[in-house]
């Protein structure tokens, strides 16, 4: 079985995506190959993870708004010198992409000139993604058994509602926690004036077999962004606070604060940035966002995608440009150095410095390479190093 996995992997090398609508039926054809590699303190070995990641499905053309999706999935680990959650090789650091062969989206859509509906297995993003999204950068996305509603009563309006019955995780299906059982509800409303966007969120999750992460959270973000020269210079801030409680099945008792802001600058093909992030504790347990896109944000050492019981604060400054060179593809690059610690008191959790660089190389192929290097300054938040260099390639 193992070597039909990776034939079929191999001879189907596509980027992941979503299938733009169209007015004929459309195949999905997608895949990475990625190669991860983590040195982590206090584990006897390196991780080495080469796997392989394939999607096929097939979309309907469209029949008075309604589409039919279904689309199945293959990830296969070509080494598998680490600890992917599931193969039970514990002295070596995670890399959450275990071997699985599952149906990755299975849903019913339809769109209309104010409205649309999708029922079933579907992959959700939410605004950033901070709070809702798909956890698109590991091999097995994450996806939703849900029913959502979108409804734009006037051009600069647009709501949406989600009713999620079951959480398909990163982990996969031979994880104890591969699939949440889930009684939630997600709520957001973004407004878009002239002048920026305001966006109006609410996360009610439930869920029977992890009730630990169940919880309320109610938030508003504010994006803005202004003209500063006639040369093109360009500033944004980005604002945003939630507050989140105890809800559904959780037996804890809680009331945390969640806060960020962004100043920014950008002029033509370079930008920069400085932020702060802070995600309260208070003691036992903190501030989470158990849906999110998690490796987009504190980092992508990944220290910290669960948010220590004293909470943590994340002070970034980030930069990035496109060089353009004559004669080859344009090359996208940034960095990012954070600095991790606790929310009141200031002890250090440690620093974090981020490194990119991506291509478009052709019109289907793209390349991508990262670095994250963690220093850690407390017990329990050890060194780690993690590279990444990927191909990618969209029919």
């Amino acid at each position: 079985m193992r070597s039909v996995n990776v034939a079929f992997s191999l001879a189907i090398l596509v980027t992941p995506g979503i299938a733009h609508a169209s007015e004929a039926p459309t195949l999905i054809l997608e895949s990475r190959l990625r190669q991860e590699s983590v040195d982590q303190s206090g584990l006897n070995n390196s991780a080495s993870a080469l796997t392989l990641r394939t999607r096929l499905g097939f979309e309907t053309a469209p029949w008075k708004g309604a589409r039919f999706l279904i689309e199945g999935e293959n990830i296969v680990a070509l080494s598998d010198e680490y600890n992917s959650t599931t193969n039970g090789k514990l002295t070596y650091p995670i890399v959450p992409d275990p071997e699985t062969t599952e149906l990755n989206r299975l849903q019913v859509a339809w769109s209309g000139d104010r409205a649309a509906a999708a029922v079933g297995r579907q992959r959700i993003i939410l605004g950033s993604a901070r709070f809702v999204g798909n956890v698109g950068f590991r091999q097995n996305e994450q996806t939703f058994d849900a029913a959502r509603l979108d409804f734009k009563p006037i051009p600069d309006l647009a709501l949406t509602y989600v009713y999620v019955d079951r959480v398909q995780r990163i982990f996969g299906d031979d994880h104890p926690q591969g699939d949440w059982r889930s009684d939630s509800h997600l709520a957001q409303a973004d407004w878009k004036p002239a002048w920026g966007q305001v966006t109006l969120h609410g996360e009610w999750l439930d869920f029977a077999n992890a009730p630990a992460q169940s919880s309320a959270t109610l938030g508003m973000a504010l994006r803005m962004e202004r003209s500063l020269s006639p040369d093109g210079l360009k500033g944004s801030l980005e604002a945003a606070y939630a507050r989140q409680a105890d809800y559904g099945g959780n037996p804890a008792d809680f009331d945390l604060d969640y806060a960020a802001l962004t100043l920014g600058l950008r002029q033509k093909d370079i930008w920069a940035s400085i932020g702060v992030e802070r995600l309260d504790g208070d003691g036992r347990r903190g501030f989470a966002t158990p849906l999110a896109t998690l490796h987009a944000f504190q980092g992508w050492a990944d220290v910290f995608l669960t948010t220590p019981p004293d909470g943590v604060q994340d002070l970034n400054a980030k930069v990035g440009a496109t060089l353009k060179p004559t004669g080859f593809p344009p090359i996208r690059l940034s960095a990012a150095a954070h600095r991790f610690t606790t929310p009141e008191g200031g002890a250090d959790y440690g620093t974090e410095l981020d490194l990119v660089a991506s291509a478009q190389l052709t019109k289907h192929l793209a390349f991508e390479t990262k670095l994250a290097w963690f220093e850690g300054d407390r017990p329990g938040y050890g060194d780690r190093t993690k590279i990444w260099v990927s191909l990618d390639y969209r029919y």
